[in-house]
């Protein structure tokens, strides 16, 4: 800023360029932007759209301008300081005219697109359910998951066998699975270990009647905890293929593993990773011995026939009688029931006492 006796020459920065403004000695801020809109070099910018960034301190002058002091008293430092600068901000109509032509020409391509989609009616998709009777369900139910989950209210602790049926219910990749290939089972159960262990395998889980009723082996052998969560879900995989293929022939063995890995892609709590090599089981394993380890079957194929009473023997076959009282029986009581139960089953098969003596 230079001053003479009756003129101040000001120095006004814009988009990097110094312009210089020759101004009345009592000039306003109102007087400097009347000269700046009358200015070519500043690109005539109106007062409306002028913004003026004094430094330091007095800040950012907006319109409309100060007209009632001198620019002289109103800047913070003398008129020859290097310090001070003045820097204009704004911009030119026609600039602002073209980005409201823009705006406007988005706003009519925004509404001629919604217009469209509220004339435009997709026809209704239809689709055919897959061949093949895969339940007993009806095929147009809406919900393919377990019916209802029960456990064995004879048995210790029923109420966490319940949490642990739901929770393979609400598995996410048990639900996608099960989706997927239209599966709706009426009842999803727990299994007796005592009934279903001999001496020389232990029954993992049973399929009745195609998705009729699945139980899974959820505790330990001794009613004092609950086997692995990873690994009942394996046995749940083979039992659900089960609803297709009775016989463990390669077709069943295909769709196990095409089960496996639905349901290990689904569950998205995981983030659809396999964890480990052995997260879950290869069916081809199980194929060629039958066993998943010397003592453990996963199931003897699909079972089909007799009748199924919760809560008391599993299956009209079975030669227990079940719990008039009502109560939860003892874990001695649970194992001399299920001892009795293989000894007459041996005895049925010619495997007794009387039969050895014989032999």
């Amino acid at each position: 800023m230079e001053q003479q006796d009756d003129t101040i020459s000001l120095t006004v920065h814009h988009h990097g360029s110094p312009h210089t403004v020759t101004l009345p000695a009592s000039a306003t801020f109102a007087d400097l932007s009347l000269a700046i809109s009358s200015s070519p070099s500043l690109q005539q910018i109106p007062p409306a759209n002028q913004k003026l960034l004094v430094a330091p301190k007095l800040g950012l002058q907006k319109p409309p301008f100060d007209n009632s002091r001198s620019l002289t008293e109103l800047l913070p430092l003398p008129l020859d300081s290097p310090k001070l600068k003045i820097t204009l901000l704004g911009s030119k109509p026609q600039e602002i005219q073209s980005l409201n032509d823009t705006i406007d020409s988005n706003n009519q391509r925004l509404a001629a697109r919604r217009a469209a989609q509220r004339e435009y009616r997709a026809p209704p998709v239809t689709r055919r359910p897959p061949a093949g009777i895969h339940t007993l369900s009806s095929p147009s139910s809406s919900t393919y998951t377990f019916g209802r989950c029960e456990p064995l209210t004879y048995l210790p602790n029923p109420e966490r066998s319940l949490k642990f049926l739901e929770r393979l219910r609400d598995d996410a990749g048990i639900k996608f699975a099960m989706a997927k290939h239209r599966f709706s089972v009426p009842l999803l159960t727990e299994m007796n270990p005592a009934e279903h262990t001999t001496h020389e395998s232990r029954t993992l889980g049973l399929n009745r009647n195609k998705g009729e009723v699945i139980e899974l082996r959820l505790r330990t052998d001794a009613y004092d905890g609950y086997r692995d969560y990873r690994t009942i879900r394996k046995t749940l995989c083979h039992e659900l293929a089960h609803c297709v293929h009775s016989e463990h022939d390669r077709k069943f063995w295909d769709l196990t593993k095409q089960i496996e890995n639905e349901v290990e892609k689904g569950d998205w709590t995981r983030g659809g990773q396999r964890l480990s090599e052995n997260e879950f089981y290869n069916p081809q394993d199980w194929e060629t011995e039958g066993q998943r380890s010397d003592d453990e079957w996963v199931d003897h194929g699909g079972w089909t026939g007799g009748e199924f009473v919760l809560g008391s023997s599993l299956s009209s076959s079975s030669p227990s009688p079940p719990n008039q009282g009502g109560s939860a029986l003892t874990r001695r009581e649970i194992l001399a029931r299920a001892a009795e139960d293989r000894a007459k089953r041996d005895q049925q098969r010619g495997k007794g006492p009387d039969n050895a003596e014989r032999q």
